[in-house]
């Protein structure tokens, strides 16, 4: 019977190359004779190995699924030498995938920086520009991002030759087998600064104090990040720039509460006010208004005002301005308002809808606001 290359790797049959990849690595690393010498455990590596070298090969793989023998019944249960379709391969299961050749440049992008930004709600609102100063890490002048001091330049590496790397050979059950590490001397670089600049210490960057202006787009809230693009850190060796994030922090109104893009606020009338009716001015961010309260008015109420809210970020339009009406109700009444009630509560006898009077009862009341007012 024919084996199965798909369920030796634990693959499906439509698997990629790169899915038929990884599943080797992973099986030859956990069933590689050196980790495990079990004679059971060495068959079933010699039939990973002849299966990767199968569905490996595109030909190899093709005729396979069209029924036919790749390996011309020679392959199956391969030892280490023909058994191997590609060496690297077996490399990069236990030593990790090859490393880029080469030294590595000293010029590297920056990073990321962010700041708070505190801003008043009718700057969220509307939106507004703001000056700010950022403490970011700019091209050293003294050498121009280079590291080394005026006058001198970076020299090639003596002990890896401007490779950026070393090469070790070792013995292994695979015979001498070569790895290459980084330079310890020049960290990988190919090149060493025998005289740093002594303004940068060699980083080809320093610190210093820019002032930027931040356009604040209108309906901004809490935790709003605005992107400046490039505004952030120089990279080492004077490289790209970051970018730079502005956090806005709304600072709290002391009349109004910001939920969403809608603005909540009170307004305290006492009971004669709520009761006949009357006008509250409020400043609003557009400028001052006034506040309908309609006779009979209870407390909890709430009254909107369409379109005073905050700007929609993203779309036109704003939100409300939602006004909540608290009733207040004296504590303490003199004998003539006493009086006054207690009469207007002899008239009204039992309780009626709310804002209805009888006759007789509109004059009453109106005394009673006189009488509150003038307390």
């Amino acid at each position: 019977m024919a084996t199965d290359y798909y369920a030796v790797l634990g693959v499906q049959r439509d698997a990629s190359q790169d899915e038929i990849k990884k599943a080797f690595r992973r099986l030859a690393r956990e069933l590689h004779p050196d980790v495990n010498p079990d004679p059971k455990t060495q068959e079933r590596f010699k039939e990973i190995n002849t299966a990767y070298e199968v569905l490996s090969d595109p030909q190899k793989k093709q005729m396979y699924d069209l029924g036919g023998d790749p390996m011309g019944g020679a392959g199956r249960g391969g030892g280490f030498g023909g058994g191997f379709g590609n060496f690297s391969d077996i490399m990069d299961a236990f030593f990790g995938a090859a490393s880029q050749r080469g030294p590595r440049s000293r010029t590297r992008r920056g990073q990321d920086a962010m700041i708070r930004l505190d801003i008043e709600l009718d700057e969220a609102a509307f939106g507004t520009t703001k000056d700010i100063q950022v403490d970011t890490a700019v091209v050293c002048t003294t050498c121009s991002g280079e590291g080394a001091a005026p006058g001198t330049s970076a020299q090639t590496c003596d002990m890896c030759r401007g490779r950026g790397e070393v090469s070790q050979v070792t013995r292994s059950f695979l015979g001498q087998v070569m790895t290459s590490r980084p330079c310890p001397q020049c960290q990988g670089f190919g090149t060493v600064v025998p005289t740093p600049c002594p303004e940068c210490a060699g980083d080809g960057r320093v610190r210093s104090r820019r002032n930027l202006t931040v356009k604040i787009p209108a309906g901004v809230d809490n935790g709003t990040r605005i992107q400046l693009a490039g505004e952030g850190e120089v990279g080492p060796g004077g490289g790209p720039p970051g970018d730079l994030y502005v956090e806005i922090h709304e600072v709290p109104h002391p009349v109004f509460q910001r939920r969403g893009d809608d603005l909540h606020c009170t307004v305290t009338i006492p009971m004669t006010a709520a009761a006949l009716g009357t006008k509250v001015p409020l400043e609003t961010l557009d400028g001052m208004e006034e506040v309908d309260i309609r006779p009979g008015t209870q407390s909890g109420q709430s009254i909107p005002l369409h379109q005073r809210g905050v700007t929609h970020l993203r779309g036109g339009g704003r939100g409300d301005l939602i006004v909540h009406v608290e009733v207040q109700t004296p504590s303490k009444l003199d004998p003539e308002q006493e009086e006054l009630l207690r009469r207007l509560a002899k008239l009204r006898g039992e309780e009626r809808p709310t804002g209805q009077f009888q006759p007789g009862q509109q004059g009453l009341f109106s005394r009673l606001k006189d009488a509150f007012n003038g307390r």
